[in-house]
C-alpha cells in the first residue's frame, strides 16, 4: 500500500491481535452420514478498495459440514457493477468446486449431487438460471457462459442467501465483532479447549 492511513494501521493491529489469540485454533473436521455434497458461498465487496476501486472477492467451499477450500483476493480488473463483481467470484468458485469434484472422483469418491453455490446478489443468481444474455452482463460473457454450462449440465445450482448468513463475508468485509464470531463458528474454527469432551 503506497499511502497507509491510521485506519489501515488499526486494522492491521486488530488482525495481529486475532492471530495471536488464535494461534492454537484449527479447523474441526467431522464425519457425516449424509451423502457427500459440496456447498459453496461466494461474495464480493464491490469497489471496496478506497485507493483503486477494485473489488475484493472471496469464497468458502464445504465438503459436507467441513470447510475444505477458501480464498480472498482483490480482483485484477475493476468491476462496473456489483453484479459483475459477484458473477466473477461465482465463476472463480465454480472453478474451485470443479477441481474438488475432479479430485474426489479420481480418488473414487464421486459426488453425485450438484454443487450448491450460495450468493447474496439476487441479480447474479438470476443470471445463472436465465440463459438469456442481458445487455448489462455482456462484458462478463466468458464467465457467464462458463457458469451457464455447469448449470445446464446439472453440475451446479446457484441459490440466494441473505447477506447476514453469507459465510464468505468473513473473507471480504470488515465485520462487527458479533457478526465475525457468528460467521467464524460456521466453518468450525475452534480451539483445542473447545474440542475437549467431543
Amino acid at each position: 500500500m503506497h499511502a497507509p492511513r491510521t485506519t489501515h494501521m488499526l486494522a492491521v493491529k486488530r488482525i495481529f491481535r486475532y492471530l495471536q489469540g488464535t494461534i492454537d485454533h484449527g479447523l474441526w473436521l467431522q464425519t457425516s452420514t449424509r451423502p457427500m455434497c459440496i456447498l459453496a458461498y461466494s461474495d464480493a465487496d464491490w469497489a471496496g478498495c478506497p485507493d483503486s476501486s477494485h473489488s475484493t472477492t472471496g469464497f468458502a467451499v464445504f465438503l459436507g459440514p467441513n470447510l475444505v477450500s477458501w480464498k480472498s483476493k482483490k480482483q485484477l480488473t475493476i468491476s462496473k457493477s456489483s453484479t459483475e463483481a459477484e458473477y466473477r467470484v461465482i465463476a472463480y468458485t465454480v472453478q474451485d468446486t470443479l477441481h474438488i469434484r475432479t479430485v474426489l472422483f479420481e480418488l473414487g469418491f464421486p459426488v453425485r449431487v450438484p454443487v450448491q453455490l450460495f450468493c447474496d446478489n439476487i441479480f447474479a443468481s438470476y443470471l445463472t438460471a436465465n440463459p438469456v444474455q442481458h445487455a448489462q452482463s455482456k462484458h462478463i460473457q466468458i464467465d457467464y457462459h462458463f457458469v451457464q454450462e455447469r448449470v445446464a449440465h446439472g453440475e451446479l445450482v446457484v441459490k440466494y442467501v441473505p447477506t447476514h448468513l453469507q459465510v464468505a463475508d468473513i473473507f471480504t468485509k470488515s465485520l462487527s465483532s458479533q457478526q465475525f464470531h457468528f460467521l467464524k463458528d460456521n466453518p468450525r474454527v475452534v480451539s483445542p479447549a473447545q474440542l475437549e469432551g467431543v
